[in-house]
């Protein structure tokens, strides 16, 4: 039996949605945690699989760690082993490399397996090797597992080719207890790596530069004995999610719990094809549109850039665009997996590597598709909601690795969302 996702469309949403803590900062939170000596409680923990996953990996490294509440995580890494992750929770979710970085820079040594998650075409984690050797650090690859090893990390000037998320997030982990000083040059600057290094410098380390292209981490011999306390940002993926979700079929909506800072890129893509909305301090409002939507180009960029993550469910509202809108794909240049779906429902994609030509406006209609990965399923729940009749969604597993709660959250503003098992 498989759990499926049923969405009745046609029901305009509104009221309010409050958004969770960023699940692209808690997965790379918890492995940073266990650099430290002493425990740590963060708040603002997602409800969300990736998170369940990662618990399940800290244990099986001895660290304790303890669900206090829904939304908060205690973590005790005082007692921990380092020992090879070969167990089935790698393969779970792509952010089981950062325990690379991480278990690297603390024993000098670490053995896991080839990380999972989504596939969106290739997603090599050279840079992230290259980094690590560029500190002192010794790879090789026997049976499907990375082997990583430095008797000493010395800290570097590491230029990286892509400005990678995850490349800089484990080569700052890893370098926090390198000798001297390291720097990344072309450094990602989303605001989750300013999170993860807030963190690290709450435990004591000393990280320079978040946000910034050019990030400086000093050495440190050791981080902090006693405790410290971190709560996550909030995710702006999901934020941005609520709001394509709100101009699709809202008549007033209010996302709060945002940093519109963050959004700044989507919000005024939104703008420009013709959504009314109202920024607060930590909100979002979208007001029910009075006009045809206009189609747009759309070019995914590095934060502070479009975001790649939101392309898909983008893509989705602007199924309702009148025209011809063009999704091209520079970080991910496979992300077109959705198209196939939504044309299935009956939307008008051309793929052509690497863009998309949405063809505007079509009528959606109720089918059975299938979440290729996570940010495609977060599409069909867009198109579902404005699509006449019943959308059966399968393999919901991708969505529940990155939407906390998505199920009461849809139903409380007034989506008719229900899940089922199937044969």
């Amino acid at each position: 039996m498989e759990e499926v996702i049923k969405i009745e469309g046609g029901h305009r949403l509104h009221g309010t949605v409050r958004i969770s803590g960023s699940k692209n900062s808690t997965v790379a939170l918890i492995p940073a945690c266990v650099l430290g000596n002493a425990p740590i409680t963060i708040y603002g923990v997602p409800n969300i699989s990736d998170v369940k996953s990662l618990m399940e990996l800290l244990r099986e490294l001895n660290v304790y760690v303890e669900q206090i509440d829904e939304e908060t995580l205690y973590i005790d890494p005082t007692k921990m082993n380092n020992i090879p992750m070969v167990s089935n929770a790698v393969s779970k979710l792509r952010a089981s490399y950062y325990f690379m970085g991480a278990l690297l820079g603390k024993f000098g040594h670490a053995e896991i397996k080839m990380p999972g998650g989504c596939y969106l075409g290739p997603r090599p984690i050279d840079l992230h090797l290259k980094g690590f050797e560029a500190l002192g650090a010794s790879i090789t690859y026997e049976n499907g597992c990375y082997i990583l090893h430095a008797d000493e990390l010395i800290g570097n000037r590491i230029f990286l080719d892509i400005s990678s998320v995850g490349a800089t997030i484990n080569i700052m982990m890893a370098a926090v207890y390198a000798k001297g000083r390291t720097v990344i040059e072309n450094a990602a600057r989303e605001p989750e790596i300013i999170d993860i290094a807030t963190l690290l410098n709450k435990m004591g380390a000393k990280i320079h530069g978040m946000g910034t292209s050019t990030l400086v981490i000093d050495g440190v011999g050791e981080l902090k004995t006693s405790g410290c306390n971190h709560e996550i940002i909030p995710d702006r993926i999901e934020a941005a999610t609520y709001i394509i979700m709100a101009a699709a079929i809202a008549d007033d909506m209010i996302i709060e719990n945002v940093i519109p800072q963050h959004l700044e890129a989507i919000l005024m893509k939104l703008e420009e094809i013709g959504i009314n909305m109202k920024v607060g301090p930590d909100f979002v409002e979208i007001f029910g549109r009075n006009q045809e939507l206009k189609p747009t180009e759309i070019l995914t960029k590095p934060y502070p850039g479009f975001a790649t993550d939101v392309q898909q469910p983008f893509t989705a509202l602007l199924t309702q665009a009148a025209g011809q809108s063009v999704v091209t794909e520079t970080i991910y240049t496979e992300r077109f997996k959705h198209c196939y779906e939504l044309n299935k429902m009956g939307a008008d994609i051309d793929v052509r590597t690497p863009s998309g030509f949405v063809n505007g406006k079509t009528k959606l209609s109720g089918t059975s598709v299938v979440a290729t990965d996570l940010r495609c399923g977060a599409a069909l729940v867009v198109a579902g909601l404005m699509a006449e009749g019943i959308t059966e969604i399968h393999d919901v597993y991708h969505i529940d690795r990155g939407y906390d709660n998505l199920d009461n959250k849809l139903r409380s503003l007034g989506a008719v969302f229900w899940r089922e098992k199937v044969e």
